[in-house]
């Protein structure tokens, strides 16, 4: 099942107009997540909205924004004077320009979002604007509000739909010359990028998501299983950072060591990517004398244990 739009309006270029709806192209919903609990009781935590001055709760009707001017000074903005500021790209994504791919630092990129047709009218306007963009091989720029907030959205084309990347705007991206002022200017041989280029070489691949595995995931999931079988946990030894007193010697052996990797890896048996659902599905197992089978089966699983692969 789809899961529901974030946004609906319409999307524009020129006078082109269609209706639209966008979707979250990720999810951080099958990760493993934890609840803060009482020590010494076992419960959840739970948290209050209070005064700060009074330590009284308030409702949340009573509760309103306001913007910090100094310590002890707000400025109360009401949610009709916010929508009164509404603007144009709430219900409409307008199409101002169209910029190459490459030119779009990659800084500015936020996360992806899935854009496709509202309803049963308007595939055809859809189509054309999808296709222009596709023909041009350009990348669409338009804004667009989410959360009370306008964005600036990156609109490509992706199968039968498009692909909107929100952007950042320049205030929210740090120059890079405070990080990158004190790096030393050192000289590189012809040797030493010698070396390392046969190691990329070595190390050369393609894309393939289906190959990557969220190590800390998988051991998170572990950890879990072990304490609800009772288990004893026993800390793994962590690898530790070798200082290179010789660049030209580690490249050297670097190589050794991948070639060798690559010679042991061809002798064993393709390995076919797992889900990483298995895991889960072992964790929600019941362990065998933690509780009455009546209340066992009462009592639905918290998470779900199937994840969808991509």
């Amino acid at each position: 099942m789809a899961p529901r739009a974030n946004w609906k309006g319409f999307l524009r270029l020129s006078l082109v107009t269609c209706p639209v709806a966008l979707y979250p192209a990720t999810s951080e919903s099958e990760k493993v997540s934890f609840n803060q609990l009482n020590r010494k009781t076992g419960h959840r935590i739970k948290y209050a909205k209070v005064d700060a001055d009074t330590g009284e709760e308030v409702d949340n009707e009573d509760i309103v924004k306001g913007y910090k001017v100094d310590t002890d000074t707000f400025i109360e903005v009401t949610k009709e004077e916010l929508e009164n500021v509404a603007l144009e790209s709430t219900r409409t994504i307008e199409i101002d320009e169209f910029v190459d791919r490459s030119e779009i630092d990659p800084r500015y990129l936020i996360r992806p979002y899935y854009l496709r047709p509202d309803g049963k009218v308007g595939h055809d306007a859809f189509a054309v604007i999808r296709e222009t963009i596709r023909e041009m091989n350009k990348v669409a720029i338009g804004r667009v509000v989410l959360t009370n907030r306008e964005h600036i959205i990156a609109l490509e084309p992706l199968d039968k739909g498009l692909m909107g990347t929100l952007l950042r705007y320049p205030y929210e991206v740090r120059s890079a010359d405070e990080y990158f002022d004190d790096i030393q200017d050192v000289k590189v041989t012809k040797d030493m990028l010698d070396l390392a280029r046969h190691i990329v070489n070595q190390k050369a691949g393609h894309f393939e998501p289906d190959k990557f595995e969220d190590q800390y995931e998988t051991a998170l999931i572990e950890l879990i299983n072990q304490k609800r079988a009772g288990k004893p946990i026993t800390a793994k030894a962590r690898p530790r950072g070798e200082n290179v007193v010789d660049l030209m010697d580690a490249l050297r052996k670097s190589i050794g060591a991948d070639a060798a990797s690559a010679t042991e890896s061809q002798k064993k048996p393709a390995r076919k990517a797992r889900k990483a659902s298995a895991g889960q599905k072992e964790m929600l197992m019941p362990i065998a004398g933690k509780k009455p089978a009546k209340e066992t089966a009462a009592k639905k699983p918290a998470a779900k244990p199937q994840r969808k692969s991509a």
